[in-house]
């Protein structure tokens, strides 16, 4: 059965012919437009639509939604912890040790396969699209595009901050002031191939952090990422001498938690297709929960 998205034109485009407002607001390409109208994919007011119908406020187009042809990568069964899911995109928990995708050596056992095959079990085939990563070991919130179209919007959120991602983490010591920013650029390590580091060759990376509750000699933070370079958190709050707890690469193992203890706590957004806010929260894993619970004794 087809599936179409749904689009009430605004004043603000009233106006416009179909074609320019499926090439300049949807921005679809004319190959995607060719494609749609030969499979009757373009429905003004429920009718075939002319590409050069100028559109009013009030009209309502539907697009097909085409169908994607491969996932990316390969299914294998795994068991997915489902926090959000619509039609046009999903939102998982990750747990830690589990790569978001398929990288380097590890071509399997990812979140991708396992969803990959969760989209198979469900008789859809339906493209691998993370908006975002997360390290092996921190855990949360990772956001699936079902479409291209969803990922184009979402990565417009992503660059120009609508798309929010809130984290926890646990940090050695205690920082001063207890909330800021870190405005300081990262780029790759000048040694270290897989290390990242703050120099001023490296490109904008912003930090905000909050600290929600102090211990003897570690806090528990709040940190809202404006920009997404790899290990920034990690990175950041290790050049001020904090480093996340059971951080091995920028700071060291800890016997209070296996892992470094962070957490992408939370995503929001506006909805690609009707605007609406969203604000999906993962759960705090049960070792970080026993990490601030030892702390608090």
């Amino acid at each position: 059965m087809k599936k179409f998205q749904t689009f009430r034109i605004t004043e603000e485009h009233q106006g416009l012919t179909v074609e320019q407002y499926l090439k300049s607001i949807l921005q679809c390409p004319g190959r995607k437009i060719q494609k749609l109208t030969r499979a009757g994919g373009v429905r003004l007011n429920k009718r075939n639509a002319y590409l050069q119908k100028k559109i009013k406020s009030g009209d309502i187009l539907d697009v097909l939604v085409l169908e994607d042809q491969f996932f990316g990568v390969k299914p294998e069964p795994g068991s997915i912890d489902i926090l959000f899911e619509d039609p046009a995109l999903i939102i998982l928990y990750k747990p830690a040790g589990m790569l978001v995708h398929p990288a380097g050596q590890t071509t399997g056992g990812t979140l991708a396969n396992y969803l990959a095959e969760y989209f198979r079990e469900n008789g859809e085939t339906i493209t691998i699209r993370p908006l975002h990563r997360l390290d092996r070991d921190t855990t949360g919130c990772v956001v699936f595009a079902k479409d291209a179209r969803t990922q184009s919007e979402l990565e417009k959120q992503l660059q120009d901050g609508r798309l929010k991602r809130k984290y926890y983490a646990v940090v050695r010591g205690r920082i001063e002031p207890p909330s800021g920013s870190v405005d300081a650029p990262i780029g790759p390590h000048p040694t270290l191939p897989n290390r990242r580091a703050v120099h001023d060759q490296g490109e904008r990376a912003l930090t905000h952090y909050n600290t929600i509750k102090t211990f003897e000699n570690y806090s528990l933070l709040e940190l809202t990422l404006e920009t997404g370079r790899t290990h920034q958190i990690r990175v950041h709050l290790s050049s001020l001498g904090h480093p996340v707890l059971g951080d091995r690469m920028y700071g060291k193992r800890s016997s209070l938690i296996h892992r470094q203890a962070l957490h992408a706590r939370s995503v929001s957004f506006c909805h690609p297709v009707d605007g609406k806010l969203i604000e999906i929260q993962a759960p705090v894993p049960p070792d970080l929960e026993n990490l601030i619970s030892h702390l608090s004794l």
